[in-house]
């Protein structure tokens, strides 16, 4: 039989329970589990349910239920489906004394006859829906109806205490992030490690999927971190500035949101497993003085709306990422300069002191000189003895070259150039090393496409060049091996030369700063053999770059401009 309890005490003790539960538990969930057992245990329901809105799907989600079997929270139920639906829908209580004759009721028990519903609501919007059952037809009434209404309205109360102390909680925790993140950021000055400790911290903030960073380069936006595990899923490590969502935060120094991976970021994941596929994303600019740095994007895990509180959350903690990156670049500025000042105060200072060298040398020099031509030296024809002084002799003049180079430094020496052939002179230099090749059981290949290559040059010093990769590669063989040349006219009408050797190849760390001098990767080197080749490259208006170099050896690649 129906019975009315609106009055009883055991109704007025039920209200007191509810209202001090605040008191005894900070936990919403534990809360809600107290609140239903009072609710089943004074109306004598068969089951019952708390249900919230999911304000990401606009659903209604089984928070805690009663008699209801197993998992009943996995299951959504759109508003206005069902009697819980059409409470949510309209805000209003309802009564359904027998199930069987209401046509939207939605069947999750067999065993429901009646059924009573009222709205959860929290500054004039519906929060949830609490549901009773019972497996008799007209077990409720209106009376009950209107105390459950009751009920509801304090444990609505309840609740809304309890979220308000863990939003203040969360946003405590937020703060102190923030705090600790720009406390490490600014102290730190490898801007590797400012974009690593952004996206962790990042991350901190609210435990999502992964966090990302991608910096500007150019026209593209390239991944440099990712915080968090994406499972099956991959991001593109790199975008152009025209694709995706981060291509328009990045153009338009905006955040943009997207509530569905899957459906309009095709472009961003290179895999993207279905479950992370109806994740919510936000992009965020990374800007300093209204510089786009880069982007970051939060990636939720699952279906979400951003709140106004996370956007500014993130844009705080860009704001501070952005601040780090710019003085990690200015340090990397004023580290390079500092090292760029050092090396030129080195290279004065060798300057000076090759100037003296040369002067000392060149007294002696000029000695040896005159008492070689006066011994006058002569062999029979055929004799090599006889090609070995016409060696001498001109080593000799190099010699004097280079010292006078050296003491006029700085002086225009496009006068010294003549026409050689390349292929005699680089002849002319595997002869004069043919010793060192034995001694280092190197074997030499030369190849060449025409039968003379004319260049306009100085002769000694496209000798030093050779010179210099010869006994390179010679030390990078130390157990012997092979040095293939080849030279030819390229398509663009230039005489081009390769030297490769069959050397461990050049450290990738180094290969890219291989002609800066005082490099070197040799104890009794100076790091000044290739500094010198690139600059005598360059004074004959061509160039010389790292072709290729892997385990297998390293190629040289040269180039001069044929001569008229």
């Amino acid at each position: 039989m129906p019975h009315s309890i609106s009055s009883t005490p055991a109704a007025l003790d039920c209200l007191y329970r509810i209202g001090s539960l605040v008191n005894s538990t900070e936990d919403a969930n534990e809360a809600l589990d107290l609140i239903l057992d009072e609710i089943v245990r004074v109306l004598n329901a068969s089951s019952a349910s708390i249900s919230l809105v999911n304000p990401d799907t606009a659903c209604l989600r089984i928070e805690v239920s009663r008699g209801l079997g197993a998992s009943p929270q996995d299951l959504e139920l759109p508003i206005g489906q069902g009697v819980t639906g059409w409470v949510a829908l309209h805000a209003k209580p309802l009564l359904v004394p027998d199930v069987s004759q209401y046509p939207r009721y939605f069947k999750l028990k067999n065993d429901v006859r009646a059924e009573l519903a009222v709205p959860m609501e929290m500054m004039g919007q519906v929060i949830g829906v609490v549901n009773c059952d019972s497996n008799q037809v007209g077990a409720f009434t209106e009376s009950d109806k209107s105390f459950l209404g009751l009920l509801t309205n304090e444990a609505t109360k309840v609740i809304g205490r309890l979220w308000l102390l863990r939003q203040l909680k969360a946003k405590a925790a937020q703060l102190e992030t923030i705090i600790v993140a720009a406390q490490s950021l600014v102290h730190e000055r490898d801007l590797p490690r400012v974009i690593s400790d952004l996206a962790t911290h990042t991350r901190d903030l609210a435990g999502w999927k992964g966090v990302a960073i991608y910096l500007v380069e150019n026209d593209e936006l390239r991944l440099q971190y990712l915080a968090g595990n994406l499972g099956e899923s991959a991001l593109a490590h790199a975008v152009h500035l025209n694709e995706t969502s981060l291509g328009v935060t990045a153009s338009r120094a905006r955040q943009v949101e997207v509530t569905h991976a899957g459906r309009n970021e095709e472009f961003l994941f290179t895999r993207l497993d279905p479950e992370l596929a109806r994740s919510g994303l936000l992009a965020t600019p990374i800007v300093f003085e209204r510089d786009v740095l880069g982007v970051l994007l939060v990636i939720h895990g699952k279906a979400h709306r951003f709140n106004d509180e996370e956007k500014r959350l993130l844009s705080t903690i860009a704001s501070i990422g952005a601040a780090a990156m710019q003085n990690a670049r200015l340090y990397a500025r004023v580290f390079s300069s500092e090292e760029n000042l050092r090396r030129g105060e080195r290279l004065t200072t060798l300057g000076l002191l090759a100037a003296e060298i040369a002067h000392e040398i060149r007294n002696p020099l000029t000695v040896i000189k005159l008492l070689f031509d006066t011994l006058d030296l002569r062999f029979e024809p055929g004799d090599a003895r006889e090609q070995d002084i016409q060696i001498i002799r001109e080593k000799i003049s190099h010699l004097e070259e280079i010292v006078n180079r050296v003491l006029s430094y700085g002086k225009h020496q496009s006068g010294a150039f003549e026409r050689i052939d390349l292929l005699a002179v680089i002849s002319d230099t595997l002869l004069l090393m043919r010793l060192k090749f034995e001694q280092s059981r190197v074997h030499i290949e030369f190849s060449h496409d025409a039968e003379a290559l004319g260049i306009e040059a100085d002769k000694g010093q496209i000798q030093q060049v050779l010179l210099n990769l010869l006994l390179n590669a010679i030390q990078a063989m130390p157990s012997g091996g092979t040095i293939r040349l080849h030279a030819w006219r390229n398509a663009a009408g230039q005489i081009q030369l390769q030297v490769r050797d069959t050397g461990p190849g050049i450290p990738p760390e180094v290969r890219a700063q291989v002609f800066e001098s005082f490099l070197t990767g040799r104890r009794e080197g100076t790091g000044l053999g290739l500094a010198i080749v690139k600059r005598i490259m360059r004074s004959h208006h061509g160039d010389i770059e790292v072709a290729a170099s892997d385990r297998t050896g390293t190629t040289f690649s040269l180039w001069f401009p044929a001569a008229h």
